[in-house]
């Protein structure tokens, strides 16, 4: 197993793609704390299927948005499980608007959840990985920071600026054996994306523009962020991976 006696913070883990990772980084070997922002009946649902799998799990309400929050929900691994080897900052919303018409209480709310948020994840982790000469982050953005998007211009910015952090991260944390590693995530079958898998039009639209001409589920997307949390990718850091089906390309 790849992920044998390590422990890992996943942000947004409650539902969706941090849902799958917790799942997968369980049947690799590792413990998890499941953070939720404020479903708690899911986040607990998680813990019950890595329990199953044989690892712990704890769920941890914190909104990552909040520097006290981030830093419960780091401290909360080592509490729990006597240290932290992992962050894979995956939390997010999505509230669009048309660029004039958007206000700045949303622009704040989105960009404080999509790149504040990781921000304050790897403060609070990297006084840990700091200390103990170890530590892998794998951070989430979107094709929508590399490409742009139309009606969520908030987010695009914030994700495209979720790249630029993790590069400089890595460069701040190589020198105690920490990587930094980005992951660029086209349109996946979330709860997030409900609207594009059910709105037949805009589907079409969508469709067109992945090379694979299809929507990825969640396992698809999972086996990339294990590599990057593994020591398989030792000698990785500063990157950032699109496992977006193609989206990116066209």
């Amino acid at each position: 197993m790849k992920l044998e006696g390590k422990n890992a913070v996943i942000t947004g883990g409650g539902r969706g793609v941090g849902r799958a990772l917790c799942v997968a980084f369980a049947k690799e070997g590792a413990n998890v704390i499941v953070n939720y922002a404020g479903n708690e009946k899911a986040a607990k649902e998680v813990v019950g299927m890595v329990e199953a799998l044989g690892r712990k799990a704890v769920a941890v309400q914190g909104d990552v948005a909040k520097w006290e929050d981030a830093q419960k929900i780091v401290d909360a691994c080592v509490q729990n499980f006597g240290s932290i080897h992992i962050l894979v900052n995956n939390a997010g919303i999505s509230k669009p608007a048309m660029l004039h018409k958007l206000s700045e209480e949303l622009w704040d709310e989105v960009v404080d959840v999509q790149m504040k948020g990781p921000w304050h994840c790897i403060k609070a982790a990297s006084k840990y990985f700091m200390e103990q000469k170890y530590g892998r982050i794998v951070n989430v953005t979107s094709v929508a920071g590399i490409v742009g998007t139309t009606g969520q211009i908030h987010y695009a910015a914030a994700k495209g600026g979720v790249v630029t952090l993790t590069k400089s991260a890595a460069r701040e944390l190589a020198r105690y054996n920490v990587t930094a590693n980005v992951i660029s995530l086209g349109i996946v079958t979330t709860e997030m994306t409900s609207t594009l898998q059910n709105d037949e039009k805009l589907k079409e639209i969508y469709l067109r523009r992945i090379l694979l001409n299809k929507y990825a589920e969640p396992e698809d997307v999972v086996p990339a962020f294990v590599f990057f949390a593994s020591d398989d990718a030792r000698y990785i850091t500063g990157q950032l991976l699109c496992v977006d089906g193609g989206y990116g390309m066209t």
